[in-house]
């Protein structure tokens, strides 16, 4: 049991260790740039198609559950004839 659970402590630091080996290049430098250019353009659609894609979708979707809200409160605000 003992040996089972020294291997099992073995294996789990080797994993580990040699995930943080690992070398990944630094894309902050390009995306600072992207950022920080004056072009007029809101920082939030600054990412591309991708970004105004996303924007609108929660823009339709913040209306869209605005109304329905509004909808419903204004159905339980009156209430229902009974026949």
């Amino acid at each position: 049991m003992l040996r089972n659970l020294l291997a099992l402590r073995q294996t789990a630091q080797r994993t580990i260790s040699t995930a943080s080996r690992r070398h990944f290049e630094n894309k902050v430098p390009e995306k600072q740039k992207l950022f920080q250019e004056d072009n007029g353009i809101p920082v939030h659609l600054e990412g591309g198609v991708v970004d105004a894609l996303l924007y609108r979708a929660t823009m339709i979707l913040t209306v869209g559950g605005t109304a329905y809200a509004i909808y419903q409160l204004a159905m339980a605000s009156f209430p229902k004839k009974q026949d």
